[in-house]
């Protein structure tokens, strides 16, 4: 993806509003100004269906549908280009379980929160260059 960061579109989906205001912070930190907000993930699944972003930052757990749920949904649509967005979990669950689940099921990154500007930096830096 050859792309700058001020013309990506991230979406960020989580259901905590302080978690999402302090990435968002981070992203335009970076340059990245088109930045959509999804509670959980039915309605990030509603919001990758409407905007098409470039890339997705999710939490895992989450209500009613949580980021495991999403990351199966979102593989499994028909679209190709929809179903290959990129997208990294924010999360707090370092489990392996959780982790296994991540690779299984094609998840671009893992950051274990809190994450730092330069971990979530360095992620996107290495899908953006594919």
């Amino acid at each position: 993806m050859s792309i700058g960061y001020d013309q990506l579109v991230v979406l960020i989906v989580d259901d905590e509003p302080h978690t999402r205001t302090l990435i968002k912070s981070q992203l335009r930190q970076i340059g990245i100004r088109s930045i959509i907000e999804a509670g959980d993930g039915k309605a990030g699944l509603t919001e990758v269906l409407r905007t098409r972003p470039h890339l997705v930052l999710c939490d895992v757990h989450m209500q009613p549908m949580d980021g495991r749920d999403f990351l199966k949904t979102l593989r499994a649509v028909k679209v190709e280009a929809l179903r290959r967005t990129p997208v990294i979990f924010l999360t707090g669950d370092a489990q392996t379980d959780t982790v296994m689940f991540a690779k299984e099921h094609a998840v671009d990154g893992y950051l274990v929160k809190p994450v730092s500007l330069d971990d979530i930096k360095a992620r996107i830096d290495r899908i953006m260059k594919g």
